[in-house]
């Protein structure tokens, strides 16, 4: 029987991410401690989201939940303390960001906070927070006219990526006398061990308790895969052995790796490491 081998939850866009041995299935992700995945994002002077892609030391940005507050540390940085609560909207300071083509209203983190991003990652930035009353959904042609929320992720509300998919990969890497590499290049929300390798490319349903889980997008991978995650720094880079096997005419080409998923029922289940799960296969 396949099993959840992890579940990650990414805090802030395209910073590290935090290992969980128990989440809460939503519609918008996952989510721990009343903390939503992405729920923050770090953007530049215009509003405009940043990533890893042109910003690999966001990697380095790693993220704790700590009581009432999010904990950052980063080298060289003193730790800084986001409280968890929310801002009341009637006071709080307000952004317009942009994510891909979406703009939506975001809190504004305080000026100690953008200084701190700013010094760190070189560049004029701030950190904002999806805002309550925001609304923001994946691509209903993909979803099947699902009606399927997120907040900063790139698209969709959850990643899933088999082990054995990353092995296989990590075989090709290895023959040819590359480093394998470590899931956490590829970001997943949830990881399944105990299937065969893209087998989650063909899932019609993933069941997990009482909530079921529905593949709906091949993930197209942009250059992250090849930030060390470790390092924050570009390399060793899988994209071309996968190019030779994992494109996808679905994504006009794109190379495929993993599945965009949302939540079909299921909203408030407890995900666990560890605990069984059911694939059914679309043929």
């Amino acid at each position: 029987m396949p099993i959840l081998s992890e579940l990650n939850l990414y805090p802030i866009k395209s910073c590290a991410g935090i290992a969980l041995r128990e989440a809460t299935l939503t519609a918008a992700g996952l989510m721990s401690e009343h903390i939503y995945d992405r729920e923050w994002m770090v953007v530049d002077a215009e509003g405009v989201f940043m990533t890893q892609r042109e910003h690999p030391r966001m990697a380095l940005i790693t993220p704790r939940i700590k009581g009432e507050v999010l904990e950052l540390r980063a080298p060289g940085m003193l730790r800084l303390e986001i409280p968890l609560d929310l801002p009341d909207p009637a006071t709080a300071n307000m952004l317009e960001v942009r994510v891909w083509n979406d703009k939506v209203p975001a809190f504004d983190c305080d000026e100690m906070t953008a200084t701190w991003f700013s010094k760190f990652l070189g560049v004029p930035c701030r950190l904002a927070r999806f805002h309550v009353d925001a609304k923001r959904f994946a691509n209903p042609t993909w979803t099947g006219g699902i009606e399927a929320p997120t907040l900063f992720s790139d698209g969709y509300p959850m990643l899933v990526i088999s082990r054995a998919s990353l092995d296989d990969l990590n075989q090709k890497l290895v023959a040819q006398g590359r480093q394998a590499l470590p899931m956490n290049r590829f970001r997943p929300s949830l990881v399944i061990e105990g299937v065969d390798a893209f087998e989650e490319d063909y899932a019609a349903a993933i069941k997990a308790g009482s909530a079921t889980l529905k593949p709906v997008k091949p993930c197209p991978r942009c250059p992250m895969p090849s930030i060390d995650q470790a390092t924050g720094e570009f390399g060793p880079d899988p994209l071309d052995i996968l190019q030779t096997y994992r494109a996808n005419p679905k994504i006009d080409g794109g190379i495929a790796f993993g599945m965009n998923t949302i939540l079909l029922d299921g909203e408030g289940e407890r995900l666990r490491v560890g605990q069984e799960v059911g694939v059914t296969l679309a043929f």
